[in-house]
């Protein structure tokens, strides 16, 4: 049993969550400042951006989550605390400030950070938010969701219960995500909670292998960000039988992990800086899933490619294209694409050559606000998706005055 229900990180029993504006924005309309609590201290298990280039939160976090247990999540926009000399003190100020407000230790705290790199940042936002921001704390979590925004354009939340060994268990998250999207080994910003009960080597052995198959095969512009993180809490509070080994209720964590991530994955694909269209790239018959997953995600990154869908050009030649020079073990001469959406599906190419089809109706296809392109590597039973979006004028207007 599988089902999504509404609520994001407050579903699960015992969280509640916050978002206020704080003064890290200049806009005083936008929350800058969210936070995630539980009741109880957690099993927590975190994944973290490879730029060597990392936000001094990243730092904090990973030094608190030695052992495993957290109990609250603070996260600025705005400001991405990184290239800061003062950027740790920072952040290890913020999670003491919050841990004497709530009454826990400030080891027990994850810190995020996300906006401009480099900005000059000091603690009055903070010391004028904290307070306010605990006493907003509620079971909304739709201004914590807002609160981590940047150039987002919406909010991006999800929810599931699930069962494991007949007793009802529930997950959420919420993530923010637009630009500097090329994720290695995490995403952006993404929070995730569980009221299931599970140890914390199990809950770290559950995302980092998740985070494979979903936040690492997304892209928008192939910028892997400094700040990138995915974090989970877990506080046991549905009451069943903590998952300490592998077995079916690991994988019924596993696949409720699955379904709350990959849902993630395509909100922020879909959100991407300036897009216009989501597009999901499945790729099966590769010789095992590790040459699945790199052709996908070349092709998702493919600037060309985009480009293409965002003038709905069939032009299937920069799929094979990304491809052959992907690194993946390939024989081209047995690789066959095809486009579809809510407009139907047109074959495009079969064994490596183009095939008639109808530009037309190719067109069609292409026009819609959702596009699959269907890769068949025709060699073994890898299969892996990614997810990435057009290529727009927008993203350079975007981009090019982010900073001012």
């Amino acid at each position: 049993m599988l089902e999504y229900i509404q609520g994001g990180v407050c579903a699960p029993q015992g969280y509640t969550a916050a978002g206020v504006h704080c003064g890290v924005r200049k806009n005083r309309t936008k929350c800058d400042l969210a936070l995630i609590y539980s009741e109880k201290p957690a099993s927590a298990a975190a994944v973290y951006t490879q730029n060597l280039v990392k936000g001094a939160p990243l730092t904090v976090t990973k030094r608190h989550l030695e052992n495993g247990v957290a109990q609250a999540v603070i996260c600025n926009s705005g400001n991405a605390n990184t290239c800061n000399a003062n950027g740790e003190y920072i952040a290890e100020t913020t999670c003491s400030l919050l841990a004497a407000e709530l009454g826990i230790k400030p080891e027990d705290v994850i810190v995020a950070s996300t906006g401009v790199i480099g900005q000059a940042m000091t603690m009055e936002p903070f010391e004028r938010g904290i307070p306010e921001l605990v006493r907003a704390l509620g079971g909304d979590c739709g201004p914590a969701a807002e609160a981590i925004m940047t150039t987002d354009t919406r909010l991006k939340e999800v929810a599931v219960k699930f069962s494991v060994s007949g007793v009802e268990c529930r997950m959420g998250g919420i993530a923010k995500g637009s630009g500097m999207i090329h994720p290695n080994m995490a995403t952006m910003l993404v929070f995730i909670t569980t009221d299931c009960a599970i140890a914390p080597a199990m809950l770290q052995s559950a995302l980092a292998a998740d985070v494979r198959d979903s936040f690492n095969m997304i892209s928008v512009d192939g910028d892997t960000s400094t700040n990138d993180m995915v974090s989970v809490m877990a506080n046991g509070l549905a009451g069943n039988a903590e998952i300490s080994a592998p077995g079916g209720d690991y994988e019924a964590f596993c696949a409720a992990l699955a379904a709350v991530t990959q849902r993630l994955c395509r909100a922020i694909a879909a959100d991407g800086e300036g897009a216009t269209k989501l597009l999901t790239c499945k790729v099966s018959g590769g010789v095992d899933s590790a040459a699945a997953r790199t052709a996908a995600k070349s092709v998702v990154c493919s600037s060309l490619l985009k480009a293409a869908m965002f003038g709905a050009d069939a032009n299937w030649g920069r799929v094979l294209c990304a491809i052959g020079y992907s690194g993946a073990d390939v024989d081209v001469t047995k690789v066959g694409v095809a486009f579809a959406s809510a407009a139907g599906e047109v074959k495009v190419c079969e064994n490596g050559a183009g095939i008639p089809f109808s530009e037309e109706e190719a067109k069609a296809v292409l026009s819609e606000g959702e596009i699959d392109i269907l890769v068949s590597l025709g060699e073994g039973p890898g299969e892996a998706t990614a997810w990435g979006c057009d290529l727009t004028y927008d993203y350079v207007k975007i981009n090019g005055d982010y900073r001012t």
